[in-house]
């Protein structure tokens, strides 16, 4: 029987060969994955312990949260506010910079969250998950500034799903690997080494309730894909759409694929939908690790300086050659 490669050991594994690289940040990992697995149980349980359901009330994105959105943000800054290893953190459900404690020691990172991605798919039980994203930090007591670092700065990504199996897809820079929680013993099994994403692919996930609000180059984008074989593109495309990020992105991981959240006419002041910070960056930083690409439409994703903690930004990601085309479309409409 093959030997089963923890994700500790994996994490440590991996440190040997990056000179410079101490223990903290494989500490500060387990924190964020010992905090995962108090969400899983809570996610696994569900109404059987009261926690799914409306909160009634809404986060700083001015959205009704669940239950378990207040729940979970509880348990992620909980698991990492007293161990020593952040300097700071912030969540997609909090307004400003959470800061450590002071009578807790700091470190030398700062950690970003969305603690419950897809929330509004958890009274239906389907999948939903954690998003974070690790920085490096120089100040003990870190403004906003210190955070507003583009994603090419990031030291660490990574997601969780909680779906028929707990998972956790992870990178630091040297591709991505995902790792399965085995209930039996508590520990994340690599169970999926170096992911990669094809640069080619027949399937997209767009919401086309929005259709009307799209610019034309998603619009003809979209259009071509549903004329198939008959069409420019001379193939089928098949269309998914779960609503939850942490879904989409983990089947485009393991099957290709293009997600599009574009940006759209609809509302003048919320143009965008998706947080750079919380959901944008991390994702696109294990997308680009993959293999795939990650944009705008415009721009490159890890290269935007962010402007503020809850910035939006429009997204499309996933298989290279899907997302530079949606690209070329919109450098071509300007």
């Amino acid at each position: 029987m093959a030997k089963k490669v923890t994700l500790t050991r994996f994490i440590i594994e991996q440190q040997r060969d990056l000179p410079g690289v101490s223990g903290t940040f494989t500490l500060l990992l387990n924190d964020i994955v010992k905090a995962c697995k108090q969400i899983s149980h809570l996610v696994n349980r569900g109404d059987l312990i009261g926690v799914l359901g409306s909160a009634d009330s809404e986060n700083v994105q001015g959205e009704v949260q669940k239950k378990l959105d207040i729940i979970t943000n509880d348990i992620m800054v909980d698991a990492l506010s007293w161990t020593g290893h952040l300097a700071g953190m912030a969540s997609e459900e909090v307004d400003g910079i959470i800061r450590i404690p002071k009578h807790y020691p700091k470190g030398k990172y700062l950690a970003l969250f969305d603690p419950l991605d897809g929330s509004s798919n958890i009274d239906v039980n389907l999948t939903v998950g954690t998003i974070f994203s690790i920085l490096r930090c120089n100040a003990t007591e870190p403004t906003l500034e210190d955070f507003m670092q583009p994603g090419t700065h990031q030291v660490c990504a990574g997601f969780v799903l909680y779906g028929p199996s707990t998972m956790l897809i992870l990178t630091t820079g040297h591709g991505v690997n995902g790792f399965t929680l085995d209930q039996d013993i508590g520990e994340f099994i690599l169970t999926h080494p170096a992911m990669a994403i094809p640069p080619d692919s027949k399937e997209f996930a767009i919401n086309m309730s929005n259709q009307r609000y799209w610019e034309p180059p998603v619009q003809r984008y979209i259009a071509e894909c549903q004329q198939g074989e008959e069409g420019v593109r001379g193939k089928n495309f098949n269309m998914r759409w779960i609503a939850s990020l942490v879904a989409e992105v983990f089947r485009i991981l393991t099957r290709g694929g293009v997600f599009l959240y574009p940006l759209d006419l609809r509302d003048p002041n919320k143009p965008a939908k998706l947080r750079l910070m919380y959901e944008a960056n991390p994702m696109a930083f294990i997308v680009e690790q993959a293999g795939g690409a990650c944009s705008t439409g415009r721009e490159r994703i890890l290269e935007i300086k962010p402007g503020g903690l809850h910035q939006r930004v429009p997204l499309v990601l996933g298989s290279k050659n899907e997302v530079d085309r949606i690209t070329a479309y919109h450098l071509e409409a300007k």
